[in-house]
């Protein structure tokens, strides 16, 4: 039957073959069957499959009662079909231009949403380069496996076609993809300033949550949308508006803000006023606010010296992170971490240097040593006591830059040096920029006086054995 189907010369006898032999038509052929009449149609000419106009041949196929048999043979049939007929199904009815709401096509995308955890991965491929309704698009966004892995063929297909369909999507839809492109680090320019655009034209109508969702996408990649001239302006007014509606949702917009590089001085005055503090201080989540305050606070000090409203109680000011981030734990054993304290250990010795030092205003180092003028790395003994442990945050302290510089005001003699370990996770997808929330780290310790060595993996994973990495720190170094 597979060999019939695939040799027929028309729509009429691939049609025939299907509904006339019932009992020698098995699950795998519908697909076939299918794959079939898209290949035939594509022959002939008059308006494309799915073009809606019933006059040209596709139209007319669509039409024919055979078709129609074969449709109701697949709906009556395909919860008892295998994963990959449901999938090759699906695929080759997206192919053939049925619409989206015919009971077929229907049938199929709830047996393959119902499916999604059973299914390999490159079913899983097919079925999101199948579907691209708005529905179909929050069962995607909203799988767990999808979620979890990347889709590389499904991504670069999304990106020609998410611009076109944004307009009809839900707040919803759109911050599952935000969610799954800050997910895996992907710095696609059409798919963010798709978000952007969405963002710039219903901002008003929704709530901080939702924007909150949207924006978090351009500061974990570190983009500046091509729209940032409009969008920022915006959202400084709508955050105007609902700063104490959602408090976290706020700080959160704040932080990415802060990450671009853009300080809205307006909202500022808002999250640091006393109303705003004690708000956010009788709520539930009053320790996260606290941490994203003290490093805000901490980024207007650094980064935004003309601001001259009010700032952050010293009351309330802690350490942003008091340990390594989680993805970093998670992903210790993926880590050229390892090797490079090895390395550093035999080259230097455990006397030389702090590893995972937590740096004001919350930063988590992963190698904190100190080198005099001629790149000597010194002891920890011969360096003041006061230098070795870094200032931590209390009503007292007057001011972070003030602190650090204070401690190295013996720059003739000797500077504190960071050694950043940047794994790929560090990065964005694909790319050799910094995710949005290292690159602000790396650009508040410069700030702060410490001089920064990068240890990239693209070039850490050409170093082969100890030996080597040795030789690799002692250039760095």
């Amino acid at each position: 039957m597979k060999r019939l189907i695939e040799r027929s010369r028309s729509v009429g006898e691939v049609l025939r073959w299907v509904t006339q032999n019932p009992g020698k038509v098995s699950a795998s052929h519908y697909p076939i069957a299918l794959h079939k009449l898209g290949q035939l149609l594509q022959q002939q000419p008059g308006p494309p499959v799915g073009a809606g106009d019933s006059r040209g041949p596709a139209g007319q196929v669509l039409e024919q009662p055979e078709f129609h048999v074969l449709c109701q043979a697949i709906v009556s049939g395909c919860a008892k079909f295998d994963n990959f007929s449901i999938v090759n199904c699906l695929y080759a009815a997206a192919a053939l231009g049925l619409p989206g709401e015919s009971p077929l096509v229907r049938v199929l995308e709830d047996e393959s949403r119902s499916r999604l955890g059973r299914f390999n991965q490159k079913d899983v491929s097919m079925v999101f380069s199948s579907e691209a309704n708005n529905k179909a698009l929050e069962a995607i966004f909203s799988s767990q496996l999808f979620y979890e892995n990347r889709q590389e063929r499904f991504i670069r297909s999304m990106a020609e076609w998410l611009p076109r369909k944004a307009e009809n999507l839900t707040p919803y839809t759109m911050a599952l993809i935000a969610k799954y492109v800050a997910r895996h680090r992907l710095r696609e320019p059409r798919l963010l300033d798709t978000i952007a655009s969405f963002l710039l034209k219903r901002g008003e109508q929704l709530d901080s949550k939702v924007i909150q969702k949207l924006v978090f996408p351009f500061s974990r990649m570190n983009y500046r949308p091509s729209n940032h001239g409009e969008l920022f302006p915006k959202l400084e007014a709508i955050l105007e508006q609902k700063a104490g509606s959602s408090p976290l949702a706020t700080v959160n917009i704040l932080m990415s803000m802060f990450q671009l590089s853009h300080f809205p001085q307006t909202v500022l005055h808002q999250v640091f006023s006393p109303g705003f503090i004690s708000n956010v201080m009788s709520s539930p989540y009053a320790l996260i606010v606290r941490r994203y305050l003290s490093l805000l606070d901490a980024a207007v000090e650094l980064e935004f010296r003309e601001y001259s409203g009010p700032r952050l109680d010293p009351r309330y000011r802690v350490l942003m992170f008091e340990h390594a981030l989680t993805a970093d734990e998670a992903n210790r054993k993926y880590s050229y971490k390892g090797l490079v304290a090895e390395a550093l250990r035999q080259l230097v010795g455990e006397e030389c240097y702090r590893q995972d030092e937590v740096l004001p205003p919350g930063y988590c180092t992963d190698f904190l040593l100190w080198i005099n003028r001629s790149g000597t790395v010194l002891p920890l003994s011969r360096v003041p006591a006061a230098s070795r442990a870094p200032p931590a945050p209390s009503p007292v302290t007057v001011s972070l830059r003030s602190s650090v510089l204070a401690l190295t005001s013996d720059l003739q003699d000797f500077a504190p040096v960071v050694l950043s370990v940047n794994d790929k996770w560090h990065y964005c997808q694909n790319s050799d920029i910094l995710v949005g929330s290292r690159a602000m780290r790396d650009r508040h310790l410069r700030l702060l006086g410490y001089c920064l060595v990068q240890l990239p993996y693209t070039e850490l994973e050409k170093v082969s054995g100890i030996e080597e990495a040795k030789h690799y720190l002692r250039q760095k170094l």
